[in-house]
């Protein structure tokens, strides 16, 4: 198997071969056009639907973007992240349908050897992520390496998400832990704040 083969396949690898090289060069080229301020709107999402595995329809990274690869992310609908996102890509990194990103949230699908020896070595692996729908990861939101995160959940700000997280929960802390389940009383609560928005 090449480098890049046991990348996708999780495995350790070497990042520093040609292919892999290659392959961060056209990121490099992706990101100087996207994250110029003068690049508009409409090109950049065409330059995400260019770039990235798949992605859905209202799809917006606000201000910078850094990635990895981009051909291991896969966006779906309804999708809005606030100011400098980051995703390294190593591993698959999937986003469902009607996902919010506060700012400077990170998915880190990339690890090391945690003994230093081994990590001298230059090896590497990834472990994919996944994001199910309706959540929202609230600014400086961390994410690592293998995680699920189950739909309709919140990520407090700030949180490092070491472990998978359940559906329908709050979540916060370093390391992330759940708080508390959504409940009927949440939807109540809110359904009134927006009857009173609605008739104001």
């Amino acid at each position: 198997m090449t480098d890049k083969e046991k990348m996708l396949n999780g495995d350790l690898y070497i990042s520093g071969c040609e292919e892999l090289n290659n392959d961060h060069a056209r990121s490099a080229k992706f990101m100087e056009e996207y994250n110029d301020v003068h690049t508009s709107k409409p090109r950049r999402k065409e330059l995400i639907r260019e770039f990235f595995k798949s992605v859905g329809e209202y799809v917006t990274f606000a201000g910078t973007l850094q990635v990895d690869y981009g051909y291991n992310i896969t966006v779906g609908e309804n999708f809005y992240a606030n100011f400098d996102t980051i995703l390294l890509d190593v591993n698959e990194i999937i986003i469902g349908n009607n996902v919010m990103f506060g700012p400077r949230v990170g998915l880190y699908t990339a690890g090391h050897p945690v003994s230093f020896q081994e990590r001298n070595s230059n090896l590497e692996y990834g472990k994919k992520i996944v994001i199910g729908d309706n959540c929202w990861l609230g600014g400086n939101v961390v994410v690592n390496p293998g995680v699920t995160i189950g739909s309709g959940t919140v990520i407090a700000s700030g949180a490092v998400v070491t472990k998978d997280i359940p559906s329908e929960v709050i979540a916060g802390g370093v390391p992330c832990k759940v708080i508390r389940k959504i409940n009927e009383d949440d939807r109540k609560y809110w359904q009134e704040e927006i009857k009173k928005y609605r008739n104001s």
